[in-house]
């Protein structure tokens, strides 16, 4: 982890050198690093592991997110093109990485239950004179509740780790602005006893403080922009399994009331 950090401040200071540098720029601001103070140090390694980390998180959610789509879609197919609810319930655990499955499975849980409460007695069941009643379900009020329960549950996982990069794209430009806040203070100190206002004496301490803030902007900007499509997508999702909530209603109430 600490090689992993080193590598990652590495590479985002030569990122705001300029993109790719040539091994000449990346030994400059290596060694810029080098010059800077203890605290300055801290807060470049702390800016770095937020970047490392957020890239981490964006990643993972972008590929699950993408996994989830594609099967919902799957899951969507065979839920309307089934006969009975047994055949879903079939094909859920090939596909549990679409939140629709937990909805379901929550749903159909309490339909079944539902069933086996209203179900007749055996005996009344098996006599050659009565005709097996059309199966019901007593509370279509208690299968919207397991429906919502569900879905609350989906959106808690949809959600996990997504605040890290709010949370990111918020903190890291004033941890860089106190970098930056700190390395002028010092830089002044050095003036001052220096006697000597010359811009080669003060450049060098200006850039080692600047850097901080550009660390801080470069870990914020892509938090703050993947954050908000990551969110766009949370909601897609919700709605999503509103709208499959509802169909599994109607089917409940058509076939079980």
């Amino acid at each position: 982890m600490r090689t992993l950090g080193w590598s990652a401040l590495t590479l985002l200071l030569q990122v705001q050198g300029g993109g790719a540098p040539d091994a000449a720029g990346g030994g400059d601001l290596v060694r810029l690093f080098a010059r800077t103070g203890p605290v300055a140090q801290a807060v470049l390694l702390i800016l770095a592991l937020f970047s490392v980390t957020s890239w981490g998180v964006i990643l993972y959610k972008l590929w699950a997110f993408r996994r989830a789509e594609r099967e919902s879609g799957r899951f969507v197919t065979v839920f309307r093109h089934s006969a009975k609810f047994s055949e879903v319930q079939a094909v859920c655990r090939s596909l549990e990485a679409s939140p629709l499955v937990g909805i379901f499975r929550a749903g159909f849980a309490e339909l079944t239950n539902q069933l086996r409460q209203m179900a007749p007695p055996a005996g009344a069941a098996g006599s050659p004179t009565v005709v097996a009643p059309r199966p019901t379900i007593k509370s279509l009020a208690a299968v919207d509740r397991a429906l919502l329960r569900a879905a609350s549950v989906e959106m808690t996982k949809l959600e996990r780790r997504v605040t890290f990069l709010a949370t990111t794209a918020s903190v890291t430009p004033f941890i860089g602005l106190f970098g930056t806040v700190w390395g002028i203070m010092m830089s002044f100190e050095a003036i001052a006893g220096m006697s000597s206002t010359n811009i080669a004496v003060v450049a060098p301490g200006i850039a080692e403080a600047l850097i901080n803030t550009a660390a801080g902007l470069f870990a914020a900007i892509p938090a703050l922009y993947f954050y908000n499509l990551l969110v766009n997508r949370v909601k897609l999702f919700a709605a999503e399994m509103d709208d499959f909530s509802l169909e599994f209603l109607n089917i409940a109430e058509h076939n079980f009331t």
